[in-house]
């Protein structure tokens, strides 16, 4: 394996990744402005403006395709048409996503408070196209430290808060401060192993 593509690159996360295995990478992402940041950051790394249904990248160019944290945004059936073209004879697509662990109960409530809608169920397989076959998936089990500012922060880049009026994000700041200081007895600036998953799933290019 030799080349990479990484679609929905970002500011490049996921890309560091394959640029670590010493992989020659491209990335694709719409956003011009973390693609500027990437190219910063990863200077070696092709970096180019497009989509999983357009990447602008070369017929049977690489090896491996990944989709990390993005695949829920793309149209599956005219990405994996995509993809397929870009990949090599039984090249490989991943798709990676993390999501917080909500078989632990006390995140799972916390899910609730923080109306995190892209915890997917147990059974959740994603959609591929008739190019690829074999789909396998694995899950990963860690834990990320952090304090309740931090828990915070991550309530404030959700869509639902996003979206919301000024009077229901008090309500869930309200509700999150309540759950962390009161209920769960955390102090302010107390690191708390938050428990993730990360679930991965693999195919070939038939």
């Amino acid at each position: 394996m030799r080349d990479a593509a990484d679609i929905g690159a970002g500011t490049g996360k996921f890309t560091s990744l394959l640029v670590e295995r010493a992989l020659a990478v491209s990335a694709v992402d719409p956003s011009t402005d973390m693609l500027t940041q990437l190219r910063k950051t990863y200077p070696q790394v092709i970096a180019l403006e497009g989509s999983a249904e357009a990447t602008g990248l070369a017929d049977s160019a690489f090896d491996v395709v990944s989709v990390a944290q993005a695949w829920h945004w793309c149209d599956p059936l005219a990405a994996s048409t995509e993809i397929a073209r870009i990949l090599r004879p039984q090249g490989v697509i991943g798709l990676i996503w993390n999501q917080l662990d909500t078989s632990v109960p006390w995140v799972h409530r916390l899910s609730r408070i923080m109306h995190a809608g892209d915890v997917h169920k147990p059974d959740f397989r994603p959609v591929v196209g008739r190019e690829f076959a074999g789909l396998e998936s694995h899950v990963t089990r860690w834990e990320d430290p952090v304090t309740p500012a931090d828990i915070l922060e991550l309530v404030k880049s959700r869509s639902y808060y996003l979206r919301a009026n000024e009077t229901t994000r008090a309500k869930v700041t309200g509700n999150l401060e309540w759950y962390l200081f009161e209920h769960l007895g955390h102090a302010e600036g107390e690191v708390i192993p938050l428990p993730y998953l990360t679930q991965s799933w693999r195919a070939r290019k038939v």
